[in-house]
């Protein structure tokens, strides 16, 4: 029996006690069919149990149809490992094990294609593909690898990549003085603070990531703004100490106030310093990108 349908079965199984399996991942209707009837899977071995956490955390925050839980399921499982480099991916496997329809199958893996996590060929069929091709900054993988046996890297390569975006985003946003968006970020602090005071982590959370993503959009540089959506989803990834502000504290409130204050004054040095400040949660971040020299 493939991993894939053991992994299925384990699920259809919790579905049917109201537990929730060690191994279990977005809940489908399976049903194994008679060992005659059974169509030969590739061997896809090496299950982690960490997936199935990884299922039910990441679906959980977005309505998704058949085609995007099938897209959440593989590309979990490519990401996580579960599915090797150049491991052939058959259709009709696909379709028996999930019990969809080939068109759902055919689209799922296009938008895998898309994200490089696996490829189509004549004569050769769909295979995944190596690391070396995947569009780690498709904020689907982001999430995926956050919470796949590369959580630590992923997290820590986040934060890493926020340190070069949002300073300078939060310095050149200074220079752009509308007063709408300044009152959102006023709105947004509060928003936290009223949070933090009612130990609501989930709309602090909501309210950090509109504060980031909108700081990027008004620093009026269009490769940043395309940008915004990583640090969307570095925001949302949250779990673990290298993802910056996920832990509402008194001081996180404080610097976004500072950032904001700084934009309001034109002070780009200040908004840029008060960025800094709210992103370092490592020492050895620090030391990977330090901060620019003051002239």
């Amino acid at each position: 029996m493939s991993t894939l349908a053991h992994t299925m079965m384990t699920a259809a199984r919790s579905a049917d006690s109201g537990l929730a399996g060690p191994g279990e991942l977005d809940r489908y209707p399976y049903a194994e069919a008679p060992m005659a009837d059974r169509v030969a899977a590739p061997a896809w071995e090496g299950a982690d149990s960490d997936l199935g956490r990884v299922g039910r955390r990441a679906a959980g925050s977005r309505g998704r149809g058949l085609h995007g839980q099938l897209v959440q399921q593989l590309g979990q499982m490519i990401v996580s490992g579960d599915l090797g480099a150049d491991r052939p991916l058959v259709p009709e496997e696909i379709g028996q094990r999930f019990e969809v329809s080939r068109t759902v199958v055919r689209e799922s893996l296009r938008v895998l294609e898309a994200k490089g996590l696996v490829s189509a060929r004549p004569n050769v069929g769909t295979r995944v593909r190596p690391v070396s091709d995947w569009n780690l900054l498709d904020p689907d993988i982001i999430e995926w690898r956050a919470f796949g046996p590369q959580r630590d890297d992923q997290r820590r390569e986040l934060n890493e990549l926020r340190w070069t975006i949002e300073p300078l985003a939060a310095r050149l946003a200074a220079g752009h003085g509308r007063e709408d968006v300044q009152q959102r970020l006023v709105d947004l602090v509060e928003i936290m603070s009223h949070a933090l005071a009612q130990g609501d982590a989930l709309t602090f959370s909501r309210a950090d990531v509109e504060f980031h993503a909108l700081l990027i959009q008004v620093a009026g540089n269009r490769m940043l703004d395309h940008l915004s959506g990583i640090v969307s989803a570095a925001l949302q990834v949250s779990g673990g100490p290298a993802t910056g502000c996920e832990r509402p504290t008194e001081a996180s409130v404080a610097q976004h106030a500072r950032i904001v204050e700084g934009l309001g004054s034109g002070d780009g040095a200040v908004a840029e310093g008060a960025m800094r400040q709210l992103l370092t949660v490592h020492p050895e971040v620090e030391r990977v990108v330090p901060a620019p020299r003051e002239h």
